[in-house]
């Protein structure tokens, strides 16, 4: 996708107010992008575990059983799926909790819907290109394919499990498409509420490419560096 093209992302609205969800809908169809619904957390989980990830999901904070913030953790467990925060929470501690934790943007009800749109828009354009297709089990190149909600990747006809951390690294550097990702940048979509090192992302780099290297048919390295740049998948040509 080298040029922005709404029809190519799929968004997903999560709030339990019908007529809010309807409403974000109408917004960003009419902008020409693809969006879904639901009702609940629980029932986003579900569909992302069918549908495969959205490419942005907009997200109200205040949900019976799983609010918002237990969607995100949930979510981000193996992904580093953009999130919108739509609430009707207006507390700068809670805007605070959210940018920090889990949220590229915080919006507040009732939302103005130009400012939904353009939010949408510069999210999805900060975040870059994501040239593969979302589904359940995302397809890389003919041999490999990986599945993040479940954790496990298809190698050469082999099944992988991997880590959620694992699965999260390969999204991140998937996401990158072939740009390599500093390791600070890295470490912060992993790890946003800890200080760490790079000597910790390096044994989770050096592990999960092990793991990936004992199941590929032939010495292809899917994940590589660049000194002074840092890490970039390599799919196969």
């Amino acid at each position: 996708m080298s040029t922005f093209e709404p029809e190519n992302y799929r968004i997903l609205a999560v709030d339990d107010h019908v007529a809010i969800l309807r409403s974000i809908q109408i917004v960003l169809e009419g902008d020409g992008f693809r969006v879904y619904t639901a009702t609940s957390g629980e029932s986003a989980m579900e569909w992302v575990k069918e549908h495969g990830l959205p490419h942005l999901a907009i997200v109200d904070l205040n949900m019976a059983q799983m609010d918002g913030f237990s969607f995100c953790r949930k979510i981000h467990e193996s992904s580093d799926l953009p999130v919108i925060i739509l609430t009707g929470e207006s507390a700068v501690q809670i805007e605070i909790k959210a940018l920090n934790s889990c949220a590229e943007d915080y919006i507040t009800k009732p939302f103005n819907k130009e400012l939904l749109l353009a939010r949408v828009r510069r999210v999805l354009q900060r975040i870059g290109d994501f040239a593969y297709v979302m589904q359940a089990q995302v397809k890389i190149d003919t041999q490999f394919s990986i599945n993040f909600v479940a954790h496990h990747a298809i190698l050469s006809g082999q099944e992988v499990v991997l880590t959620a951390d694992e699965s999260k690294i390969i999204y991140i550097l998937l996401r990158s498409s072939g740009k390599p990702v500093p390791p600070a940048i890295l470490m912060q979509r992993l790890w946003p509420l800890e200080n760490t090192d790079e000597g910790r992302l390096r044994v989770y780099v050096h592990r999960l490419r092990k793991k990936i290297g004992t199941a590929v048919a032939d010495d292809h390295d899917y994940i590589q560096s660049k000194r002074g740049y840092g890490y970039f998948l390599q799919p196969r040509a």
